[in-house]
């Protein structure tokens, strides 16, 4: 279990402020992490990190527009002057429109991409070039999603986004393996957040859970192990990979 660990690491950890994101961060925190907390919500990064130095962690928040070079500059050269460079990133900031897309606007469309498709290459490219320049050989986890690989309604932007997130994580993975940075994705299914509790409580809601074969969603620690063992040296062997954690979501009957 001692490859699980991740003592004497510095972790980042996009979307940090709630969600799945303070979950990842909780959990790199927990497995021994310094866990550098991102996000443009600086109120929501406060509270997570405060949740990890509660519990013994190790937390520092920083500002970061994930969509803005210069902001993801300004991140990383603060984090390198506080913390050093990272030796795990989790690439988490996303966000989501519901239209039709006969109905989308170019606004949203952009707004999606640029989040959940930009966002991960200019993360990952400022991380490759800290750890590159430091001599670490580190970890990259790009989160995707199930809509990566399946497609549903009036998500059109985000599909198109998680899509590219996971053949850009295999390019990204061969590109760096040179330099010892392995490169994944997790491809989350349907996880209960403060965001959307309400739908899954809801008759609609309901329906959704019955399409998958475990007949419930996930419960955020579900999440955990897949995220240590990619983020550690538990995954040592594993590069350009995507793990699927959907309770069979993936695998159902049409």
């Amino acid at each position: 279990m001692i490859n699980f660990r991740l003592d004497n690491k510095v972790a980042l950890v996009t979307g940090a402020g709630s969600g799945l994101g303070r979950h990842f961060a909780t959990t790199l925190a927990d497995a021994g992490a310094t866990v550098v907390l991102a996000a443009r919500r600086r109120e929501k990064l406060e509270q997570t990190a405060e949740a990890i130095i509660d519990k013994g962690g190790s937390a520092i928040c920083l500002d970061l527009d994930v969509t803005e070079s210069k902001s993801v500059r300004k991140c990383f050269e603060k984090m390198l002057a506080k913390v050093g460079a990272p030796d795990v990133v989790v690439n988490n900031a996303g966000i989501a429109r519901q239209a039709y897309l006969t109905d989308l606007s170019e606004e949203d469309w952009d707004a999606v991409l640029d989040t959940n498709l930009k966002g991960v290459f200019l993360v990952a490219r400022a991380a490759a070039l800290a750890m590159i320049d430091s001599k670490k050989q580190g970890s990259i986890v790009n989160i995707a999603s199930i809509l990566g690989f399946r497609v549903s309604k009036a998500l059109a932007p985000y599909i198109a986004a998680k899509s590219a997130v996971v053949n850009l994580t295999k390019a990204m993975a061969l590109e760096w393996v040179r330099h010892g940075i392995r490169v994944n994705a997790i491809a989350p299914g349907y996880f209960v957040t403060e965001i959307n509790e309400k739908e899954f409580n809801s008759g609609a809601g309901e329906v959704l859970i019955q399409r998958i074969p475990m007949k419930r969603v996930g419960a955020l620690h579900e999440l955990s192990g897949p995220l240590l063992l990619l983020a550690s040296d538990a995954g040592s062997f594993m590069t350009g990979t995507t793990i699927t954690v959907d309770g069979g979501q993936l695998c159902s009957s049409l």
